[in-house]
């Protein structure tokens, strides 16, 4: 029972599918809008439960901010503005009135207010009123939050006008202390991705050109979907004193000597989801990583005759009571009894295009047997994604079947990935042929060899317009160089710095 279209028919098509057919969300009557329904508010919740455990360990405090900037902040940092000036949603009236049998703006504000396209401007107000001393440093907090960003082109979790993320904010005293702080953040994304959402991704900084406005530095981290695109997944921003000027977050440091603070920022959003859906789904439906499905286990009662039912339900208590003490982990395994009045057909396929991870179907034959059938998800269609086991078996064992589950789709995913980094191009003519059968592949929507190329760039300050006539761009900078000599694959001069290339989205 595949999805109407299939990665290998048109890959963006499939995806919409896959968000459909797993009910995750859907589209909004608010124009660019999105609705995260409860299976993918759900996984949304266990990113948020995991990342903010982390959070809090590495020493920062939530607190919240308005979501409605004055103007007059964005104007003082200018880069900054500018980098997100065509994305701002406006407020310019504070009510409306009737007028002549309609409902038109009325009462201006005296000065416009941006909605939240970002926060680092507010929260360096707040830092400029926190801190006077060295004593005041460091300040390390975060906001779980919503931010708008007018999208041309929405698309479901991956761009939408509308999106939920966290975003942490830090000062400091010393830039030392800042960009240790940026990259210890990077590094928490990286833990995030791989061990929780089992997507691999490669670590590095950004070019000059693309960097996050007003950043000194800005690092992410970058995953490669099943059409071989380029995923960025989490940034971290090496501020430098540049919103410490514009705001005048300074202090008197340990010499007695005023000074501007170093500030650090570093985000991830509801973006997350969209590229669990094209890292791990397949024609079937999504497939969601145990660590933050919201359900690990859903168990579905088989009930042929009424008669049956207080048996069945009986057994099905007994599971549920085994499992409740098993602890994938470290905590205790999440499962759901469908009881639903739909056939038992109709819910194993609901639940199969959601991806929970483990499905049992439970009827009178099994329960007679002390047996379970076991259905994962992971290994739909192959002899072993269908099994019959004894139940005390099944729940001795369930914690150390979802957790082989959570390694054997990280594993399947960085394979995917090694295997997709081409580093045999080493000329600009095969990199200009090379990227533009990609180009045609994608366009077509299928799912071709499109690969993450891995090559040298001069740093040319034309790159970026040469990058944009071949329709890709350059993800990072590696943190892992090489250090040898080669050609840039842009440009043909000699070039040291290794970086990827590929198309985006």
């Amino acid at each position: 029972m595949s999805l109407k279209k299939t990665r290998q028919e048109n890959y963006p098509e499939w995806y919409q599918c896959v968000v459909s057919e797993a009910d995750m969300a859907e589209n909004s009557s608010s124009p660019g809008c999105m609705v995260i329904k409860p299976w993918g508010y759900g996984i949304w919740e266990r990113i948020r439960d995991i990342f903010d455990e982390k959070i809090k360990s590495t020493g920062h405090e939530n607190c919240y901010f308005p979501m409605f900037i004055p103007l007059s902040f964005f104007r003082k940092e200018a880069e900054h503005v500018d980098g997100f000036a065509k994305e701002m949603a406006v407020v310019t009236h504070s009510r409306l009135s009737m007028q002549e049998g309609k409902l038109v703006p009325d009462s201006k504000l005296e000065e416009p207010l941006i909605v939240r396209p970002t926060s680092e401007t507010i929260i360096a107000d707040a830092f400029s009123k926190w801190i006077k001393s060295y004593r005041d440093l460091p300040v390390l907090i975060n906001q779980w939050a919503n931010v708008v960003r007018w999208e041309m082109r929405p698309r479901l979790f991956l761009r939408t006008r509308e999106f939920l993320w966290q975003e942490g904010h830090t000062a400091h005293a010393t830039a030392a202390e800042a960009e240790a702080e940026t990259k210890l953040m990077l590094e928490a994304y990286r833990e995030l991705c791989e061990e929780s959402l089992a997507m691999p991704v490669i670590m590095g900084r950004k070019p000059e050109y693309d960097k996050f406005p007003g950043a000194v530095d800005t690092y992410c981290i970058e995953a490669m979907m099943q059409d071989g695109k380029s995923l960025q997944a989490g940034t971290s921003h090496f501020l430098g004193q540049n919103f410490a000027k514009s705001a005048n977050i300074s202090f008197i440091n340990r010499q007695n000597q005023p000074e501007f603070a170093y500030t650090t920022s570093w985000g991830v959003s509801t973006r997350l989801i969209g590229g669990l859906i094209m890292t791990h789904a397949d024609d079937e439906g999504m497939i969601v990583p145990p660590k933050i499905a919201p359900y690990q286990i859903v168990i579905v009662p088989v009930i042929k005759n009424p008669a049956d039912e207080e048996a069945v339900m009986a057994y099905i208590e007994e599971i549920r009571k085994n499992l409740s003490a098993q602890t994938p982990f470290g905590e205790k395994l999440r499962l759901k009894i469908d009881r639903r009045d739909k056939s038992s057909v109709d819910k194993f396929w609901e639940w199969t295009r959601k991806g929970a991870p483990i499905i049992l179907e439970i009827g009178k034959r099994d329960a007679d047997a002390g047996n379970v059938m076991i259905k994962e998800r992971l290994k739909l269609g192959t002899p072993e994604g269908k099994q019959i086991a004894p139940r005390a078996e099944f729940c001795a064992t369930a914690a150390e079947r979802v957790q082989n589950i959570q390694k054997a789709m990280f594993e399947r995913a960085k394979t995917r990935l090694f295997s997709n980094i081409r580093t045999d191009i080493t000329t600009p003519e095969a990199f200009q042929t090379y990227f533009a059968e990609a180009n045609q592949w994608i366009e077509e929507g299928k799912q071709g060899k499109v690969a993450f190329v891995r090559g040298k760039w001069s740093g040319d300050e034309n790159s970026d317009q040469l990058l944009k006539n071949m329709k890709i761009t350059i993800r990072c900078l590696p943190f892992d160089q090489s250090g040898t000599e080669g050609t840039c694959l842009l440009t043909g001069k000699p070039a040291t710095i290794d970086v990827i290339y590929a198309r985006s989205y």
